[in-house]
């Protein structure tokens, strides 16, 4: 057992250093507490925001494994705090542990949308849908006040550019007004990430993010006012959410999502050794089978980085797992990516530059 109680309120148990730091520190028990005593619980950690004077907005990539080539994450680090986020490691580039700074030290972009506007209105921008989500959850709890996100998305609505949205967050149906606008054009798709329906694993497994049931609720919300959803079981864990697949596709697809996927647990750097800590914490009756078979299904490793092998993994539980998902979707009646109208480019117009000849001209209403 781990000799101190972690942070309630969070997912990661300690905050060790990221991979890139030059000094690292341990915490140890002291041994003052009592026989049969209850170790010391740690006091609630508040959240920090951070400044970050990035240069681009929109981040490229040529990753085979997923179905878009760029993407716009309001912020790093993410309050939801989900202990198995593969996206932890990037605060080691900001001198930050992937543990609990992550979830409590919050990098928010506050020239996003200028940012934005100047490179959708570059000569020669090559419109594709922009995805949203894609490391860090773009309506986490910061985003209540900062409000970068629905910024970017009135922007967005603006030059008719096509997005794709994957969140755990509620807080998207206060945009509901917005997204109802892109799905009129074929702008927008939205996949809910759903986990568990177990609301006490919920609370271990990402505390800060939406109740299983309010998930759902945004699906109904969203597919009534004429968005089109979906719903991303990730990661599968074995031992420990994985049982619950099929179940939570039901439930997914009687809220009125209409396609799904699936992803296998992840392991990348720092994360591996969190979530291991993690398990000690909260199943440590399990947690020598959990890693047996995450390394079967990895190549003996903690995680495979090998394009097309990454999402899915290899051996006898990888391919176990895909049937499962395989039948569910197709009794359920699931489609697949490649059935669905891609989303439309041909709209796209430029951004009116503040102060440019572009005042002058009046765009139709949407």
């Amino acid at each position: 057992m781990h000799p101190f109680s972690p942070d309630r309120t969070r997912g990661a148990v300690s905050n060790s250093e990221g991979r890139y730091a030059t000094t690292t520190s341990t915490r140890e028990d002291d041994g003052w507490a009592l026989p049969g005593e209850l170790p010391d619980e740690a006091p609630p950690r508040p959240t920090e925001l951070l400044v970050d004077r990035t240069r681009r907005i929109i981040s490229r990539n040529d990753s085979p494994d997923i179905p878009f080539d760029r993407s716009i994450n309001p912020y790093k680090g993410c309050e939801h705090g989900c202990i198995y986020c593969y996206a932890r490691p990037t605060h080691s580039y900001l001198d930050l542990s992937p543990g609990l700074d992550f979830e409590t030290k919050i990098a928010w972009k506050p020239d996003a949308l200028t940012l934005l506007r100047a490179e959708l209105g570059k000569r020669g921008y090559s419109c594709a849908p922009i995805a949203f989500g894609s490391n860090t959850d773009p309506w986490q709890p910061v985003e209540r006040e900062l409000r970068s996100t629905r910024a970017m998305l009135e922007l967005l609505l603006e030059c008719r550019h096509p997005i794709t949205v994957v969140t755990k967050g509620s807080l998207i149906l206060r945009d509901i007004d917005l997204l109802a606008q892109f799905a009129e054009h074929n702008l927008v798709r939205v996949m809910l990430s759903i986990t568990t329906l177990d609301n006490s694993l919920k609370a271990k497994l990402e505390p800060r993010a939406a109740a299983p049931a309010t998930r759902l609720r945004a699906l109904r919300e969203l597919t009534a006012a004429g968005v089109p959803t979906g719903v991303l079981f990730a990661p599968a864990i074995p031992f420990v959410n994985d049982h619950e697949m099929e179940a939570v596709l039901e439930a997914s697809h009687e809220a009125g999502a209409d396609s799904a996927a699936y992803l296998l647990l992840r392991l990348p750097h720092e994360v591996k050794d969190l979530f291991a800590e993690w398990l000690a914490t909260h199943f440590p009756d399990r947690a020598a089978r959990v890693m047996a078979i995450i390394h079967d299904a990895r190549g003996g490793r903690d995680n495979d980085p090998r394009f097309h092998h990454r999402h899915r993994g290899d051996g006898l539980y990888a391919d176990l797992l895909a049937k499962r998902f395989e039948v569910a979707a197709r009794r359920l009646g699931f489609g697949r990516r490649s059935e669905r109208a891609p989303l439309d480019t041909s709209l796209f117009r430029p951004p009116r530059l503040p102060g440019s000849q572009g005042d002058l001209f009046d765009f139709p209403p949407m």
